[in-house]
């Protein structure tokens, strides 16, 4: 299982206080140089927290793999376009959200994201979709051309008791497994750290899991570099 660091977090705290610092450019270095295998950043139609010259520098600069979360949205599909991250990843996006909530509608909008993901691989660009654990979500990504799912492991990672959180660990094994025998790449985000890293690493059909916040708030005690590798060393 691979490590992506999502360093929205980073600008979150930059635009806190509508400064310069701390650069999120700068973090995603860090994170690589700490063994993080991919760097995800969200560009936000509303630009809350990335900016456009963010993304411009994050892709002038990262070397390892950029993973672009965005909604699909004729806007963001054309920088995204120009842009050329190894992976976009389309995800629901509301305006009133502290975070993406709930995985993407595809099936009731198979022409939207269908016409978005052959923008985007006809530039080469790998597509995920950022989908809730669900049959019906799973196979609609399969038909609308993408090349990955990223399930949504917001509800296991907020579950308040054991036996709803092993209930859910096997609904996500389960869409992992669904996945994969229909040819899609999964990876997992959403809610996951440095407590439920050990339990969820036994899905082995997920191949890559983005995590932020959980490492970004580590950081604030130990260090970004530290919190990297501690996070690195319970996901491989």
């Amino acid at each position: 299982m691979k490590l992506s660091i999502n360093i929205d977090h980073v600008a979150t705290l930059r635009e806190a206080r509508g400064s310069l610092e701390p650069d999120p450019v700068t973090a995603a270095h860090l994170c690589e140089l700490a063994g993080a295998q991919g760097i995800v950043c969200h560009l936000r139609e509303d630009r809350r927290h990335i900016h456009d010259r963010d993304l411009r520098l994050l892709r002038e600069t990262v070397k390892t793999k950029l993973d672009l979360e965005m909604a699909a949205t004729d806007e963001i599909v054309r920088i995204a376009l120009d842009t050329l991250p190894e992976l976009a990843t389309l995800v629901p996006e509301r305006r009133a959200e502290l975070t993406t909530e709930g995985g993407l509608d595809v099936r009731n909008n198979r022409q939207q994201i269908r016409g978005a993901v052959a923008k985007l691989r006809d530039r080469g660009i790998q597509v995920s979709l950022f989908v809730d654990p669900l049959p019906e979500q799973i196979e609609s990504a399969r038909d609308v051309g993408a090349d990955k799912i990223e399930i949504h492991t917001g509800a296991y990672a907020n579950a308040r008791t054991d036996d709803e959180r092993h209930t859910l660990l096997e609904t996500v094994r389960s869409a992992a497994g669904l996945a994969r025998g229909l040819g899609l790449g999964v990876n997992a985000g959403h809610g996951l750290n440095y407590l439920n890293m050990a339990e969820f690493r036994s899905i082995t059909d997920i191949e890559e899991v983005s995590i932020g916040h959980a490492v970004i708030a580590r950081a604030v005690f130990v260090g970004l570099d530290r919190a990297v590798r501690e996070m690195l060393a319970l996901v491989s």
